[in-house]
């Protein structure tokens, strides 16, 4: 596939990373020559330097014959022009811009066709913080993410010592949970991937991923850890687009009743934020700042998010809270060495923005019909959703019990939804394609199927299949292809 980026900036860059190793042609165009010629130095792609909304520009890039427009640089106007002019100059199949202003997300209509014509909205702050949501919802989870617009959650946690199903053997979950039926899609030992069979015995600290019906979650994870009390008391330290957005997020919370503290340093930002946002205390000074967190009970929060511009001052924070008592503590960390380096130490969880909004964009360019991309591990690994097109004769996966489909080792179906409606199973990105959907049926009575050896894929079924290794992806993708002859 033919992709021009547009903005290498931490988006940007990790996304090219992420599809240069999958034998994509990548350009890559942004104003400043010293970052794209580092890029250059260490990743087989074009690169151009220009303004991304120039048409010159553009067709140096390569856009006549592109496939994927990816406009993700840091302004929104550029963005907009720059799929404005692939879709009326180069007539691009598909242009996908990152926007950060809620002004602009506020009106669907700018993206339509007959506007500046983009495909597909993404805000990455948006997708961080329904990320944290869930982590707040969900204390003893390392990552929690959805598929089938949420009716099925992938979630990690950690077993610890004294879980009932620490030192036995996984086929005895079904007998904890009779009721319930899930999935563990993969277990991760010391960094070492282990492929889950009936009889591999979870240890304490393993990080085990599982599949189950949302509204199943909290039953399987009592069987893998203790449960934590639920989160109550959150600090947030940074009070920028994503701070902002969990601080108001979790104000309009229906019967959580959560008690919010948020501090920024900037007064005048500290003021605005006092104005704007009701049921939270807007606090002015240092999260580094030991006196000012002592003054502020940091022992009695049940979480502290570190949310910053500044990935030193998260780390420090994150720190400094953990150290004085807080319960739980999660940092933003932008650069990647950093993330690594902080795995598995004092702080509980280190977010990548990059890592956690780059599922939204692979899943535009992963062949197959791919609905949904998670990336995980610190992009080690992928969770993928794909849909089973074709028949017994077209398809190497309808048709056939999941024991009979030659997946590539590593890799799982984990769940299967099936009756998911035409609409939801694209994700119209504005209203104009909501509207030609709207005859089509809803997918309120989908079936959530957890996958066994015995189960028989159908047409259109949504298919959650975890890879352990992203190497493993491309073989997974053609799998889901379809023949020819279907076409």
């Amino acid at each position: 596939m033919k992709i021009i980026i547009l903005g290498a900036g931490r988006v940007g860059t990790s996304v090219a990373e992420s599809l240069v190793s999958e034998a994509n042609d990548i350009t890559l165009v942004d104003v400043v020559s010293e970052r794209l010629l580092l890029l250059q130095d260490h990743l087989d792609l074009r690169t151009v330097v220009g303004n991304a909304s120039h048409p010159s520009v553009l067709i140096k890039a390569g856009a006549k014959d592109a496939d994927l427009i990816l406009a993700v640089t840091q302004s929104d106007e550029t963005n907009l022009v720059a799929c404005k002019l692939a879709a009326t100059m180069f007539n691009t199949p598909t242009k996908i811009a990152r926007i950060h202003s809620a002004n602009f997300l506020a009106y669907p209509e700018i993206f339509s066709p007959e506007n500046f014509g983009v495909d597909f909205v993404i805000c990455p702050e948006q997708i961080i913080t329904e990320y944290i949501e869930k982590l707040i919802e969900f204390p003893e989870a390392l990552q929690v993410l959805d598929f089938a617009h949420g009716k099925v959650s992938l979630v990690a946690v950690r077993a610890f010592h004294g879980g009932p199903l620490v030192g036995r053997e996984l086929r005895e979950l079904r007998q904890h949970v009779p009721n319930v039926d899930t999935r563990v899609a993969a277990i991760f030992r010391k960094d070492r991937s282990i492929i889950p069979e009936g009889n591999t015995v979870v240890e304490a600290e393993d990080e085990v991923f599982f599949l189950a019906a949302a509204n199943d979650i909290r039953s399987v994870m009592c069987e893998l850890r203790r449960m934590d009390e639920p989160i109550k008391r959150v600090m947030i330290a940074g009070g920028g687009n994503i701070g902002k957005r969990l601080a108001n997020a979790l104000d309009k919370a229906q019967g959580k009743n959560y008690q919010v503290k948020l501090i920024e340093c900037d007064k005048r930002v500290s003021q605005h934020l006092a104005a704007d946002l009701h049921h939270t205390l807007v606090l002015h000074g240092d999260a580094t700042d030991e006196d000012l967190l002592e003054s502020e009970n940091i022992a009695e929060m049940d979480m502290f998010c570190a949310l910053t511009n500044d990935d030193e001052n998260n780390i420090m924070a994150a720190l400094l809270a953990k150290s004085m008592g807080a319960r739980k503590v999660i940092a933003l960390i932008n650069r990647s060495a950093y993330v690594d380096l902080v795995h598995s130490g004092s702080i509980d969880i280190a977010i990548s923005p990059a890592q956690v909004t780059i599922g939204s964009l692979l899943a535009h360019v992963r062949r197959g019909d791919v609905v949904a991309v998670h990336s995980l591990r610190r992009g080690a690994a992928e969770a993928l959703e794909l849909v089973a097109h074709g028949d017994a004769n077209s398809s190497n996966v309808v048709g056939r019990k999941v024991a009979d489909i030659k997946l590539p080792k590593g890799a799982t179906i984990g769940a299967i939804v099936r009756g998911m409606s035409a609409a939801e199973n694209r994700g119209w990105s504005n209203d104009k394609q909501r509207e030609k959907s709207k005859d089509i049926p809803s997918d309120h009575d989908a079936q959530v199927i957890i996958a066994h050896h015995d189960t028989v894929i159908e047409a259109e079924d949504h298919i959650i299949v975890f890879v352990i290794n992203k190497k493993l992806i491309r073989q997974v993708e053609k799998l889901f292809q379809v023949g020819i002859a279907f076409l």
